[in-house]
């Protein structure tokens, strides 16, 4: 993987909807949660919504107003998940190869639990061409608290940043950090939701990152 030297630029990418299709899952987890509990399931899509702002956060939109249900239920995701988190997850189109051939230190910083993000990272294959991962619980806040972006500038030597993801959440977290943020069309927020949270690009493809970076 490429090291940062002085003046060098990280790309730190968001996990789920940006580098992964990691919905039905996602979904299916919550769904076991949902059954466990004793309530209905709900659709997928629906679900989707819901995704960005850690597992936890997750399981309380999924639940709605029984929150009492809340420890059972995580407790029934965390373990689901954790046994199917790569059942239907797949890399985007023209992921591997496109982090494959960028010539600038590469990171990740996911809301979703270390641990997961590092299986998934590594089940996809992908794991080696990042410098620094973090998840949802590596530091004391979360996105869009900026901690995150600055530990892997810290970890990677990087003087500057962009983060790249797929939500409304990671663009305030890159506003939050004072960074640029370029958003995935085809992940999980789309394009509208992007533009009107102020990314300041947004792509349809993966592979136009590298126009983006060589900009």
């Amino acid at each position: 993987m490429p090291r940062a030297g002085p003046g060098m630029r990280v790309l730190i990418f968001d996990l789920d909807g940006t580098l992964a299709e990691t919905r039905l899952d996602i979904a299916a987890a919550a769904n076991h949660a949902l059954r466990v509990v004793g309530l209905a399931e709900i659709a997928v899509d629906r679900i989707t919504t819901f995704v960005g702002e850690g597992a936890a956060r997750l399981i309380e939109r999924c639940l709605g107003a029984r929150r009492d249900l809340f420890a059972p239920a995580m407790a029934a995701w965390t373990a689901h998940y954790e046994a199917h988190l790569l059942d239907t997850t797949i890399l985007y189109e023209g992921v591997a190869a496109t982090l494959a051939r960028l010539s600038v230190p590469l990171a990740v910083l996911s809301n979703k639990p270390k641990a997961m993000t590092h299986a998934i990272l590594e089940g996809l294959g992908i794991a080696r061409h990042f410098a620094a991962s973090l998840g949802g619980d590596s530091l004391p806040s979360k996105k869009p608290d900026p901690s995150g972006v600055r530990e892997i500038l810290r970890r990677t030597g990087a003087a500057r940043a962009v983060l790249i993801g797929d939500t409304p959440v990671d663009v305030e977290t890159a506003r939050a950090a004072q960074i640029p943020c370029w958003g995935a069309a085809y992940g999980f927020a789309g394009r509208a939701a992007l533009e009107m949270a102020g990314a300041d690009s947004v792509f349809d493809r993966f592979e136009e990152i590298e126009k983006l970076e060589t900009a």
